[in-house]
């Protein structure tokens, strides 16, 4: 479910935060799903329990999981979190339309490479 690369530049336990979020968003974590706990996710991946509860905490605030006493943590299953991706996504993608203008890419380059990419996705 969730592979940390320790290559990576990011912290692990941005790399948790950000694999979650993309597990509920894609709606693969349905709303209500209890999540691993702190301490069977840290022995899984071999990291401090410190660590995943930093990612669950982070999650938490951002509204992608609700904790229940006792029991242990929740997907939360708000819709508005999809649409709230989305709006970053393209935030993302207007960034870099701009700086393909800058460099000079023409318009059809740009659209022709994004249809490439998005069919590689689907692979």
């Amino acid at each position: 479910m969730i592979v940390i690369d320790y290559q990576n530049r990011k912290p692990i336990y941005e790399q948790i935060v950000e694999r979650f979020q993309m597990l509920i968003v894609k709606g693969i974590m349905e709303a209500d799903t209890k999540m691993p706990s702190v301490r069977s996710l840290a022995t899984e991946l071999s990291i401090n329990p410190n660590t995943i509860q930093k990612a669950y905490t982070i999650l938490e605030q951002q509204g992608y999981i609700y904790p229940v006493k006792g029991k242990g943590n929740f997907v939360s299953g708000n819709q508005a979190l999809k649409e709230e991706q989305k709006t970053v996504f393209f935030e993302k993608l207007k960034k870099l339309i701009r700086e393909g203008r800058e460099l000079e890419i023409p318009k059809e380059l740009c659209l022709e490479k994004a249809a490439e990419f998005y069919e590689e996705g689907k692979s």
